[in-house]
């Protein structure tokens, strides 16, 4: 595996040699000084340029970084819109092991790159365009107080779709259930998990993109029900875990709405947990499930 230093001074030793590039800023974990640094850590980089069509007309230039196991261009994907507002990215991922994501930025776009993210580190600016720049800060990424109609929308989103769950379970549809366990009950359980907390840090941290340290900041206990909540294989697992998922959303709720002074929807829950529990016992007379509860 090529080591840090080969890797940046090939990113550094390409852009010195090409005038069309004039600022090269790096982004993510690699200036963070709160992450520690491991094999897999991405290279994030942003080449300022002067002519972006020039580069992308002759995609070939990219190989002077190695030999690749696969490229993504997500601007160029049929299945995905652009999401970088004229910008475009290489995500590379080498023989060796490295992985450098790309992107190409218009110089004029300098501004806009600047109050993009605080998590930025110039490395090389050869018009002094980004004099001054702050100290990289994953500020921008930290729990944000949530407000009360952030706090009541996440409740309101979380008993709603939970009916959803138990319909797909009494309907025998196991991957409509999953999905809404997945991508819409689950993600505001660790929204509120987050929440408290950042409550607990006075909102002064990140838990990382997926919440991937929130491990770090919850007891043992409660880690190990949160992992049991995707334990979703089969029609009796899916009703253990919503069952389980919503005591844990309650008991987060109600630390966040006791400690930020906000009110919790005690008839919400209590009448559409109610609700679930009828459609779960009536699937359990019929021999479908055993009891969860």
């Amino acid at each position: 595996m090529r080591s840090d230093k080969e890797i940046y001074d090939l990113i550094l030793g390409f852009a010195e040699s090409d005038s069309r590039i004039r600022v090269v800023g790096m982004e993510g974990s690699r200036v963070n000084k709160n992450v520690l640094p491991d094999l897999f850590q991405d290279y994030d980089v942003s080449y300022l340029v002067t002519d972006m069509e020039s580069f992308k007309s002759k995609p070939e230039w990219i190989d002077i970084f190695g030999d690749r196991i696969i490229l993504q261009e997500p601007e160029n994907s049929s299945l995905f819109p652009p999401g970088l507002g004229g910008w475009y990215s290489y995500l590379m991922l080498f023989k060796d092991g490295n992985r450098i994501d790309l992107k190409l930025i218009p110089v004029e776009d300098s501004q806009k790159y600047r109050n993009s993210d605080k998590l930025l580190k110039i490395l090389l600016d050869k018009d002094h365009i980004f004099a001054g720049l702050p100290e990289p800060s994953d500020e921008d990424f930290h729990v944000k107080k949530p407000t009360r109609k952030n706090f009541v929308d996440c409740c309101n989103e979380f008993w709603w779709v939970s009916t959803y769950v138990a319909k797909g379970l009494a309907r025998k549809e196991i991957l409509y259930a999953n999905d809404h366990i997945n991508f819409f009950v689950r993600p505001m359980l660790l929204k509120m998990i987050s929440w408290r907390v950042g409550i607990e840090t006075d909102f002064s941290l990140s838990v990382g993109k997926n919440c991937k340290y929130l491990q770090k900041y919850l007891p043992e206990e409660e880690w190990s029900i949160l992992l049991s909540t995707y334990e979703t294989g089969d029609y009796d697992a899916c009703w253990k875990v919503l069952f389980t998922t919503i005591d844990l959303f309650r008991i987060n709720a109600m630390y966040v709405k006791e400690n930020l002074g906000y009110s919790y929807n005690i008839e919400e829950d209590e009448n559409v947990t109610a609700y679930l529990k009828g459609i779960y016992l009536s699937d359990s007379r019929d021999g479908i499930a055993s009891n969860p509860l």
